[in-house]
């Protein structure tokens, strides 16, 4: 299973700072994971009570799974040093940012999730974005 991106991610926001975090997960989900089913659509981090919760991931039920299967949009704790969340609580009480999933992948069969410390863009910043990769793209065409 190659690791799930979040495009959108990019396209809405600079990205500023980025962090590897464990995820608690159950079963059912870690084999949904594996297979590739999980949607960032309007995912996002937050910090509770000292702890970061990501929330809105949606991960299909697994389809082999039983009545004992996992809701899919439930919130899920990730796990970070406590100065690292210190450190993001700190950056998120500036104005304007906020934090977001940015892939999900595999490491030594642990689930794990890059989120990332986020800034928005404002609607030029995106065209400039969408002009640059265009002008990538020609360049590639090009040099083939």
């Amino acid at each position: 299973m190659a690791e799930l991106k979040n495009r959108q991610a990019y396209h809405e926001f600079f990205i500023d700072a980025k962090y590897d975090a464990g995820m608690v997960l159950l079963g059912t989900e870690v084999k949904s994971l594996r297979a590739g089913r999980a949607s960032f659509n309007d995912s996002y981090c937050q910090i509770h009570k000292g702890e970061i919760w990501l929330k809105s991931l949606h991960i299909a039920e697994y389809s082999h799974g039983t009545t004992n299967n996992h809701d899919p949009v439930r919130d899920r704790k990730l796990l970070l040093e406590k100065r690292e969340i210190k450190k993001i609580a700190a950056k998120l009480k500036e104005k304007g940012y906020t934090l977001v999933p940015l892939s999900i992948y595999f490491k030594d069969r642990l689930a794990k999730i890059e989120i990332g410390l986020a800034k928005g863009k404002k609607l030029h910043d995106k065209r400039e974005s969408i002009k640059q990769k265009d002008v990538q793209r020609e360049m590639k065409r090009f040099l083939k």
